[in-house]
C-alpha cells in the first residue's frame, strides 16, 4: 500500500533547483502548480509563507502567482520597520557647499529664493 503524494516545502524547492539549473520547463510547472494550490487555500498559507522564505520560491511568486503579500495583508501580518541607513563619512563634507562630481550647485537650501517676498 502507498503513501498519497503530498506536497512539501523541501519537494518545491527542489523542483524549482531543477528548473533553475537544467532549465527544466516540466519541473517548473509542477513547482509553480503546487505553490499555486498552497497560496490559493487558507489551510496552507502558513506553509506557503515559510515558503517564501527561499529567495527562489519568493521569486516566482513575485512573477507568476502575487499571493504573499496578499495572505500577510489579509492576515494582518506587518514587516518590520527597516531603520534608516546611517549617512556616510562624506556626506557631511558634501553638505557643507561643496559640488558634487558634475559641477551642479550646492542644495537648494544655499541658493537664494526667487520670491523673497512670499
Amino acid at each position: 500500500m502507498t503513501r498519497p503524494s503530498r506536497i512539501s516545502r523541501a519537494v518545491i524547492l527542489a523542483q524549482l533547483r531543477a528548473a533553475a539549473t537544467k532549465g527544466d520547463r516540466a519541473a517548473l510547472a509542477l513547482a509553480v502548480d503546487q505553490m499555486k494550490t498552497w497560496a490559493y487555500s487558507p489551510r496552507y498559507w502558513q506553509k506557503y509563507l515559510h515558503l517564501l522564505t527561499h529567495p527562489m520560491a519568493r521569486l516566482v511568486d513575485l512573477i507568476v502567482i502575487k499571493q504573499g503579500d496578499k495572505i500577510a495583508h489579509q492576515k494582518g501580518w506587518v514587516r518590520p520597520k527597516r531603520e534608516p541607513r546611517k549617512p556616510k563619512r562624506g556626506a557631511e563634507a558634501r553638505a557643507a557647499g561643496r559640488t558634487s562630481r558634475r559641477g551642479r550647485p550646492a542644495p537648494a537650501a544655499a541658493q537664494p529664493s526667487l520670491f523673497p517676498d512670499l
